[in-house]
């Protein structure tokens, strides 16, 4: 189903009846802020480096090769000019309305926060947080743009690296029982900009036994057939015609 003002009609009618929501998203709703995502025909996965992007980004590529994961991950990964877009900021106000209980994210990129989202579940961490593997020292996202190589420790001296979960690592587990919780006790699930394609991160999706199950993505996704309500468009676009 296309953004007609029937099916936003239908979308607020839903989002109306319900205070206890949940939010399920992935990279599909920051491309509306200028980055791109992977599997998209013009995303990361698609372009060509010395190696392929999920090599580069695995934790046997970073433990052998730290420079060439540094360069490809400050040219390809971080977006410091990036702003929420209208997405973000309705989540946000939902939040606010005490109509959204969590947001559950695939995102690494800390724009569901700047947007004023205070329960955010980053599954697989974010760019805005850098520890010493060394000393465990915390920095922020500018340590990664300091002189090109490996980002050092200013304290001990050992390789920083982004708090983000590479290929090959696992999920935080702490994060996970809390996606879990929201999930399985939510009312409404809103599944937006993401293809259903990374696992462990989309199997959260099946903890959800509520009442209405609601899809906004550009293309279709596997939990289509089993949506109570789809909406196929840009997230950013749709949301942000949804005044509650």
């Amino acid at each position: 189903m296309e953004a007609t003002e029937k099916a936003l009609t239908q979308l607020r009618k839903i989002l109306a009846g319900t205070d206890n929501l949940v939010f399920f998203g992935g990279a599909g709703i920051s491309t509306e802020s200028g980055i791109p995502d992977f599997r998209s025909t013009d995303g990361l996965y698609h372009t060509q480096y010395a190696y392929p992007p999920e090599t580069i980004l695995s934790h046997s590529f970073y433990l052998r090769n730290k420079e060439e994961f540094f360069r490809f991950y400050r040219g390809k990964m971080l977006f410091p000019n990036a702003k929420p877009n209208a997405a973000h900021k309705r989540l946000a106000q939902w939040e606010r309305m005490g109509k959204l209980k969590a947001v559950i994210t695939q995102n690494i990129d800390g724009l569901h926060q700047a947007a004023g989202s205070k329960n955010v579940l980053e599954l697989h961490g974010s760019v805005l947080r850098n520890y010493c593997e060394a000393c465990g020292a915390f920095y922020d996202v500018s340590v990664m743009f300091g002189d090109g190589g490996i980002p050092l420790c200013g304290k001990c001296g050992g390789a920083v690296k982004p708090d983000v979960v590479l290929y090959e690592e696992s999920l935080d587990e702490k994060t996970l029982k809390a996606s879990v919780a929201y999930l399985s006790q939510a009312d409404v699930l809103i599944i937006g900009g993401t293809s259903l394609a990374v696992y462990p991160a989309a199997g959260l999706i099946d903890y959800f036994h509520g009442t209405k199950l609601v899809v906004i993505n550009k293309a279709s996704t596997p939990k289509d057939r089993l949506a109570d309500f789809v909406i196929h468009g840009a997230i950013g676009e749709v949301l942000g015609k949804v005044e509650l």
